[in-house]
């Protein structure tokens, strides 16, 4: 793939989490020239940046304060703009509960914190290659 085409097509993540620690992290793991990765460090922080601009994937954190990432995934399925873009729950909550409660959801996968960096990095890129992009 040539510079261009990478610029010209490079697809956005929206990830949501309210610590700084894994924002970083998450944007070291997907290190590739053809995704970018737009941080929020909260729900409310997140719907924000939606009006700007509508990614390609959403992964968020669970546990948030005032907005979880449950209710961020309901507003998100709400809003017409929105409702297509494949969502990733990520956790430290590794119990049966709230994965059952993402997949109910219609969430797209579910990863687990502390994270294996390989399958953050597989699972983001295949969504985007799978769900391709409406933009």
């Amino acid at each position: 793939m040539n510079e261009r085409t990478v610029k010209k097509r490079a697809k956005q993540v929206l990830f949501v989490d309210d610590e700084a620690l894994w924002l970083s992290t998450v944007k070291e793991t997907v290190h590739d020239p053809s995704v970018k990765i737009i941080t929020a460090e909260s729900g409310e922080a997140a719907l924000r940046k939606l009006e700007r601009s509508t990614p390609d994937l959403i992964l968020s954190d669970v546990r948030m304060p005032v907005m979880n990432g449950f209710d961020l995934f309901e507003k998100v399925k709400r809003n017409p703009k929105w409702k297509d873009v494949p969502y990733v729950f990520m956790s430290s909550i590794d119990d049966f509960d709230a994965r059952h409660t993402a997949k109910v959801l219609g969430a797209d996968d579910y990863v687990e914190k502390p994270i294996d960096t390989d399958q953050v990095r597989s699972i983001v890129l295949s969504l985007l290659t799978r769900f391709g992009t409406s933009k």
